[in-house]
């Protein structure tokens, strides 16, 4: 699994754990529609750190526990060739 699949899967697991839609996360977030869309969509692939922290706000948490996730935490960078 690539590194931005992580938190896409993260944003879509909350949301459906809040029953949140995505385009009722961006209004919650104040981040614009177009915006989350290219992300939970894989078309932006590194997100600002602004921009999760407003998503993570959104649900309530802070972006340390929103990015506090066994996946994320087991990463390995070694295959990963975008440093």
């Amino acid at each position: 699994m690539e590194y931005w699949e992580l938190y896409v899967k993260r944003i879509r697991k909350l949301c459906r754990e809040r029953g949140i839609a995505i385009n009722k996360l961006a209004n919650m977030s104040d981040v614009k529609q177009s915006t989350l869309d290219n992300i939970v969509r894989g078309l932006t692939k590194n997100p600002r750190v602004k921009t999760l922290h407003k998503i993570a706000l959104a649900f309530n948490m802070t972006l340390a526990e929103f990015l506090d996730f066994e996946e994320l935490n087991e990463y390995s960078f070694e295959d990963d060739s975008d440093d």
